[in-house]
Order: structure tokens, then sequence, then C-alpha cells
């Protein structure tokens, strides 16, 4: 529901279908240069792919567990795998780079779980939380000395921890034109915007909005698009437009796809969901 004189960023006349479902636990969705969406269904340890001409099919299995994923401007798919706590990318042959495999000083990361490429000069922007998984070989206990989010250079020569003082980050998009970062502190219910800074770190933290976030996006409005329960829209200066609601126990994540990127597609707990927009996204154009 619209809740401001902001215009909704729900299509006229649309409503909100089901594509697809039975999944496990979907998360991750990320679109391609086309809008073809790939997704995870990360219990089942698959990357899903729902194509532009509506067809559901699998992707990548196994995958690395992975959770939360982006695309860069040369097509490679970036992943947070955090069956062995690391950050991949994937080539559409499916060959798997490992990126980061431990933090700055040699720890085994937390777990990976969601990921940003900057559009203008490179590098890379993940969340780190710790969410004991039940697959893990590992000692279950947290080893780095929080839980952060970190820059990886364009490079993959520098590893920099840039944000260290928040709770528990997770969601992390930032805008087309790379000056702002936007992090989701889940376990302080909280989200805010940082200046990215010409070496990759990050300044100038502000609250934009008192509400957490699994996954997030942003469309060519400044508007920036918050999961958990439904998605909960909030406009450029912080303040709330609307909410979408999804009849399911939690909406993970969300991107934009489509040829024109205008539909919204939402991975929400055993389902795919998508609504047409007003708006449309911003991520690789």
């Amino acid at each position: 529901m619209n809740t401001n004189s902001t215009p909704s960023v729900i299509a006229p006349g649309a409503a909100l279908e089901k594509l697809a479902g039975e999944f496990s636990f979907t998360e991750g969705p990320a679109a391609d240069a086309k809008g073809n969406v790939y997704f995870t269904d990360q219990p089942n340890d698959r990357i899903m792919l729902w194509s532009l001409d509506g067809k559901l099919s699998t992707f990548m299995q196994p995958a690395g567990r992975s959770n939360g994923m982006f695309f860069d401007k040369a097509g490679s798919l970036w992943s947070c795998a955090d069956e062995n706590n690391q950050l991949w990318k994937i080539g559409m042959d499916k060959k798997v780079t490992v990126v980061v495999k431990s933090d700055p000083d040699g720890k085994l990361l937390n777990g990976p779980n969601d990921v940003w490429v900057h559009p203008k000069k490179g590098g890379y922007y993940f969340t780190d939380p710790l969410y004991v998984r039940p697959y893990w070989k590992r000692d279950p206990a947290r080893q780095p000395a929080g839980e952060y989010v970190y820059f990886v250079s364009a490079d993959f020569k520098t590893l920099k921890a840039v944000a260290t003082d928040l709770k528990k980050p997770n969601g992390i998009v930032g805008t087309p034109d790379g000056k702002t970062l936007y992090v989701a502190d889940i376990g302080d219910n909280k989200t805010y915007s940082y200046k990215i800074e010409k070496d990759g770190s990050l300044s100038g933290k502000k609250l934009h909005y008192a509400l957490g976030s699994d996954g997030m996006t942003l469309d060519n409005e400044g508007n920036l698009y918050l999961t958990g329960k439904g998605v909960t829209v909030v406009d450029k200066n912080g303040q709330l437009i609307e909410n979408i609601p999804v009849p399911e126990g939690w909406s993970a994540n969300v991107c934009f796809g489509g040829r024109d990127r205008k539909t919204l597609f939402i991975t929400a707990s055993k389902g795919l969901y998508a609504i047409k927009t007003r708006t449309h996204g911003v991520d690789n154009p």
C-alpha cells in the first residue's frame, strides 16, 4: 500500500504473480545483461535460471551453497558461496574462480552473504554475517573478530574490512554512479548509506531507514527495495513509499529483470514471484 505522495513503483493494474514454487528456500536473484534471472535454492545447493521466455531450468548444481549473487559487466556471476565460506566468480561455462577464501588475517570467513559489484572501477563489496549452517564441516564459531563488510579490489589483490561496527550486515547494494553504498544491518533492524571513497573505503555513515533487510535492490529513481515481510520500498530521502505484500513467510531478496528491467523478481521462501513496475532497475544497464 502506498503511504505518501510519491507515485507507486508498481505499474498501473499490475499484480504480484507466482512464477514457480516448491523450492526449499530461494535467495540471491540476479539478472544478466539480457534480463534472464538467476536465483538460488540454497538448501538444495543449486542455482536456478528463469529465462526471458518464462522457462525454469537448473543452471548449476552443486553450487557451493550459493546465497547472494550479482552479475558484473563482463557477464560473470558473483556468488556468496557459504558452503566453504568463500566468494566466487562463476563464468557462464560454469567455471568457478574462488576470489576470497579467508579474511585479511587468514581466518575463515563467517559466511559471505550478499555481494555488489562497483559499476565504474570494479571492486567488490560483500557482507559476512554469521549464520551457522547445518551442512558446515567447520567449527561453527565465529573466527573473524566480527561480522563485517569487506571490499575486494578489482585486481583481487586487496581485501579489507570497510565496515566493522554493525551487528549483522546482510543486504548490500550500491548506486549506479558508484558513489553510495547501502548496507542493511539486519541484527539492528536498520539500513545505512555510506560514501564510497576512491580507495574503496567507506565514510559518512548515515541512517537511511529504520528497517533491516535480507537482500536489496535499487531502481532508476533511487528508490531502495528492502526485503523481509514482503518488499518495503523507500525513496532516496529515506521516506517510506509502500510495502508490496508477498504471501510467504519471508521475502529474502529482489532484483529487476526482463528485457526492459521493469519487472521486480522476488525470492520468497519456497517461491519465485514477480510484479511489473513503473520504474526500472539500474544493475548492469
